[in-house]
């Protein structure tokens, strides 16, 4: 029985040194430039740029392949940020992706029928509820991305504009910081 028990113990030691060594050596470094331009993208993965979510995104500006002006929940901020990023000038939106005003989901309970067709949509679980009961919209975690809207088949969706208040309100400028005195 003991001698069971340390042949385990040593066939575990043996597999936890390979395993290390293996994820030392042949570990696969990501491109940092991703990891920045992921972070600075609004995360909603609403897919209104063209790609499946914001990391695909990423990778497609870092390889060269995608504008910086896709992303519409971004807005001009966002613009502004990827172009300080990397180093070039900022574009306006192209005429087929216009930022929209920031809104959030609202769904008509009266209505809804609980098909739960709007939770498998959204890419943030901003929908809480079940099968065959009312849903609701937790409207803090909502990115607006509309994803929900279109799988609903009763129309009880719509997006509510958020009012611009001072809780809600955004410089809409990049801010330029002064020059510190040397």
């Amino acid at each position: 029985m003991i001698t069971a028990l340390w042949v385990m113990i040593a066939i575990a030691v043996v597999l936890g040194v390979v395993l290390g060594y293996s994820a030392i050596r042949f570990r696969v470094e990501g491109n940092p430039l991703v990891e920045k331009i992921d972070a600075v993208l609004p995360q909603t993965q609403c897919g209104q740029c063209g790609f499946p979510g914001c990391k695909p995104y990423a990778e497609a500006i870092a390889r060269g392949e995608a504008d910086i002006n896709l992303c519409p929940p971004g807005g001009e901020e966002g613009i502004h940020k990827l172009a300080e990023l990397l180093g070039v000038e900022p574009k306006p939106f192209g005429a087929d992706r216009q930022p929209r005003a920031k809104a959030v989901a609202f769904i008509d309970e009266n209505t809804c029928i609980g098909c739960t067709l709007c939770i498998q949509a959204c890419p943030v679980d901003a929908i809480a509820g079940a099968a065959k009961q009312m849903h609701t919209i937790i409207a803090a975690e909502c990115t607006g991305c509309e994803l929900c809207v279109a799988p609903c088949p009763v129309d009880c969706i719509s997006m509510q504009p958020i009012p611009e208040k001072p809780a809600t309100w955004k410089w809409k400028y990049p801010v330029i910081p002064l020059r510190q005195k040397q």
